[in-house]
């Protein structure tokens, strides 16, 4: 067996504590102003289409964007779909309003590293208290003083269609701005793209907040600064996201949701994509390599927990609950 290692990241004995915290302008330009759109803007010009528009966009950027596309597609290549369709969810998950596409990898990657070693900053790991971490993840970028090196690998590295995206990322909100005016005035404006880009920036950093602090455990990352958490009451919000605690155990499978009971609706989707022959070659827990680290802290009961305890050692807390720390 080996470690988890994420293979565009290079440590060269970079530190994942020797780090400084600073207000970031473009941030706060960028949340401030989508904050004071989907606030005071939404609430002069509330319509029933106008919340009709902000519920859909944000669940079809949610999903189709942020964890299919950026997440499961982009980041992992957890699955196969065409190139073309990439491109299309990658561009609904910079409409969520976090970042850019090569951003978006750097962050996760960067996070990622920080917590599978012994220490690591509380930016990294959401440790500190609810309201400092929400000022640092939203309006606040790290500096580190000795950083990994992270080289995206050439399908992504040498892609000038996401270099255009990472480019643009803002502006890309802009054509459909123009359309929602067209339509539906500034009411839809500021639903469509204000109210719908704050509540996605604020529920990422609020779902990330309680992934990293509270909910069940069924997984142990031996020697890792920070555990993930499953969070099941944001299940069908987070298509699926929630899974934290799965996620840091398998963190190349394109389903998150593995027990039953387990809602996940991006794997629900992508079986749906893949019945319409835009999706395949999906990669589960039992196509992963084994991990030394990764300890069973509970005897699972799903269908499929033959097969995935069969990718760890099993903890002596093995007939104990889930842990929820």
């Amino acid at each position: 067996m080996s470690r988890y290692e994420n293979n565009r990241i290079a440590d060269n004995r970079a530190s994942a504590t020797a780090a400084r915290v600073y207000i970031d302008p473009i941030k706060l330009f960028w949340v401030g102003g989508m904050l004071l759109l989907g606030t005071v803007g939404a609430a002069l010009t509330a319509s029933i289409s106008a919340v009709f528009v902000f519920v859909f966009s944000t669940a079809v950027t949610l999903l189709f964007g942020h964890s299919l596309g950026m997440h499961r597609r982009f980041i992992h290549r957890s699955y196969q779909c065409p190139r073309w369709l990439e491109y299309a969810m990658v561009h609904l998950g910079v409409l969520v309003g976090i970042a850019g596409p090569l951003g978006m990898l750097r962050t996760h990657d960067l996070r990622d590293w920080a917590q599978r070693q012994a220490e690591c900053h509380d930016y990294f790991s959401h440790g500190s208290e609810w309201w400092r971490d929400a000022w640092w993840q939203m309006l606040c970028s790290v500096a580190m003083s000795e950083p990994p090196d992270i080289d995206p690998e050439p399908v992504i590295a040498d892609d000038r269609v996401y270099y255009w995206m990472e480019r643009t990322w803002m502006l890309q909100q802009l054509p459909w701005a123009v359309l929602f005016f067209a339509i539906g005035g500034w009411g839809w404006v500021c639903w469509g793209i204000g109210a719908r880009v704050s509540v996605s920036v604020l529920g990422h950093w609020l779902v990330g907040y309680f992934a990293h602090n509270h909910g069940q455990r069924h997984w142990h990352v031996d020697e890792a600064a920070v555990q993930g958490h499953n969070v099941p009451w944001t299940s069908l919000l987070t298509m699926g996201e929630c899974w934290h605690n799965n996620h840091h155990a398998f963190p190349g499978s394109a389903r998150l949701g593995l027990e039953a009971g387990q809602w996940d609706p991006g794997w629900w989707t992508l079986r749906l994509m893949a019945r319409v022959g835009l999706a395949s070659d999906f990669v589960l827990p039992q196509d992963l390599p084994e991990r030394d680290e990764l300890a069973a802290l509970t005897t699972m009961t799903a269908p499929q927990a033959n097969v995935i305890a069969n990718h760890s050692h099993v903890s002596h807390d093995d007939h104990q609950p889930a842990r929820a720390d």
